[in-house]
């Protein structure tokens, strides 16, 4: 087996133990946000991040904050304030100006086409709203989702210099949100077995046929055929051949984002097919080793796109705060509701925690 993106990194930038699963602080839920322009998109992202508890612990002690020397822009110290705001305003709904302010910053842009240089459209869409807040733009909530934590993980990165590249994904953005999968392909010739790793924040999968997380999460672990134009150079045969592909879940996260892609591939529209998903998710079946014990997650978020088309349409949320009570966000608006309603949605992101 030849294994290649898994060195142990030489630095941990954030100890691992010091992550707290359960809410520290036990609260009412906290104020709705303003729709500041259509900023759905931006409100849900904000809402699920702040009721993630492990993200929320770290960012209500300010122990970023107190040790920041970033000049001008800085995701962490934004997020550290506005997370603050929310929990503990007495206002049933504040305004995110700031949030929206600070990613007026040329860095937040920068930032974007680093980490997603050939995206177009709908992203440049989100970079106007997010620069120049353009009212009557929508964003995606997903694209969104994985700007923030770049961004909040590029923050974490400040002030460190001559950092290998594992030690570089230790940050406590990294150690909350992300895991490693793997790709094993199998030459079909030689049958010699190549094993590569990627580090994840999200796990993206397809939806289309698929009437369960679970029969996706299948679907995305089922071996693929690699032939024709997709064919794999084996560093045994020496030249490109047929093999067979499969992704596993290598290494779990401690909190496991899925993104239901509800794009199709070949016409962009909107698929609008319910998915049924659970509110505990045992990951192990779709793991390197299938075979070890159980691997829970807890469902504490889930954000739901309403709408006929991927390119309008609204977005709201449902979160578990830290009294255990569910709550539907729906910008200003903050409703108590049940797990029942919550797991009836046209889900479009899904937050479980282990």
């Amino acid at each position: 087996v030849i294994g290649k993106g898994m060195t142990p990194p030489q630095k941990i930038l954030f100890p691992p133990e010091k992550i707290c699963m359960d809410w520290r602080q036990k609260r009412r839920p906290g104020a709705g946000l303003y729709n500041l322009g259509s900023t759905c998109y931006l409100n849900v992202v904000l809402q699920c991040l702040t009721y993630t508890p492990p993200l929320a612990n770290y960012l209500l002690s300010r122990q970023h904050s107190r040790f920041c020397h970033q000049q001008g822009f800085c995701m962490m110290c934004i997020m550290e304030d506005h997370v603050r705001k929310v929990l503990y305003s007495s206002a049933s709904a504040i305004r995110p100006r700031a949030v929206i302010r600070d990613l007026k910053c040329k860095q937040f842009q920068v930032l974007q086409q680093v980490f997603f240089p050939s995206l177009r459209g709908q992203l440049l869409t989100s970079l106007l709203v997010i620069g120049e807040f353009k009212p009557d733009i929508p964003g995606d909530a997903y694209e969104f989702l994985r700007c923030t934590l770049n961004a909040m993980h590029t923050a974490c990165l400040s002030g460190s210099s001559d950092l290998d590249g594992s030690s570089e994904e230790a940050t406590i953005i990294h150690q909350i949100f992300g895991g490693f999968l793997r790709s094993r392909v199998t030459c079909l010739s030689c049958k010699t077995v190549s094993d590569f790793y990627k580090v994840f924040l999200d796990i993206l999968l397809k939806i289309k046929g698929a009437l369960s997380l679970t029969t996706a999460l299948e679907n995305f672990v089922t071996p693929k055929q690699l032939d024709g134009r997709k064919s794999f150079k084996c560093s045994k045969c020496k030249k490109k051949v047929a093999a067979s592909k499969m992704v596993t879940v290598h290494h779990a996260p401690r909190v496991l984002t899925v993104c239901l892609g509800r794009a199709d591939d070949e016409t962009s529209r909107k698929l609008s097919q319910v998915v049924a998903y659970p509110e505990y998710l045992n990951l192990r079946p779709y793991m390197s080793d299938p075979a070890g014990e159980p691997l829970l997650y807890s469902l504490y978020a889930v954000v739901v796109h309403s709408g006929h088309t991927c390119l309008g349409g609204h977005f709201f949320c449902y979160t578990k705060a830290s009294d255990g009570q569910w709550y539907k966000m729906n910008d200003v608006s903050v409703e108590s509701c049940d797990i029942q309603t919550v797991l009836e949605q046209q889900a479009y992101l899904l937050f479980y925690a282990r």
